[in-house]
């Protein structure tokens, strides 16, 4: 059992299982595609939209939710890549206040429960997307942006799987003992 070089030997924890440092970088890449196709549409190729249906995403407040979307999801499945690091368990000395304390597990892991229940729940219908009409799409953009979106049913499990790790290497050395044996 190795440990993180930035932890002390009396609050030593286990490294990440290789299968869950893999999981972690994958969040931000089936982010990716759906937050991609959002920033064409910012930058004002209809991709996959016909005339009228590209019309309503012409409007600066809609450019400018499309780009606050890409970028907030982009940012939650990076913080997922938390969970297998060392910053995931010490917060980085450069963040103001609570700069070099240790991270509390339950504080990584409930709001990561949290998050990986909701993203499973709002992505659960996505494999579903061609049965429900899409009027304002070319029948090429209803299929292409169906296989862009198809990635994000992956982002809630892998969230859950990531954070099941991360709650088993963080619990106190009493309740791994008792239940390994």
């Amino acid at each position: 059992m190795s440990i993180h070089p930035a932890l002390s030997t009396a609050t030593a924890v286990a490294e990440p299982p290789r299968w869950a440092v893999w999981a972690a970088h994958l969040t931000t890449l089936v982010v990716l595609p759906s937050g991609l196709w959002r920033i064409a549409l910012v930058l004002g190729y209809p991709a996959g939209y016909s005339d009228a249906g590209f019309a309503g995403f012409e409007t600066i407040g809609a450019k400018v939710w499309m780009l606050t979307l890409s970028v907030l999801c982009e940012l939650g499945a990076f913080l997922t890549i938390g969970l297998v690091r060392p910053w995931g368990e010490i917060v980085p000395r450069w963040i103001p206040l609570i700069g070099g304390r240790k991270v509390r597990p339950m504080a990584a892991v409930v709001p990561a429960a949290l998050g990986a229940a909701a993203l499973t729940l709002i992505w659960a219908n996505v494999p579903w997307w061609w049965t429900y009409p899409h009027d304002d799409m070319t029948h090429t953009g209803n299929f292409v942006v169906g296989i862009l979106y198809q990635p994000l049913v992956l982002w809630g499990p892998l969230l859950a799987a990531v954070t099941m790790s991360y709650y088993r290497r963080h619990r106190s050395p009493h309740r791994r003992a008792t239940t390994a044996g």
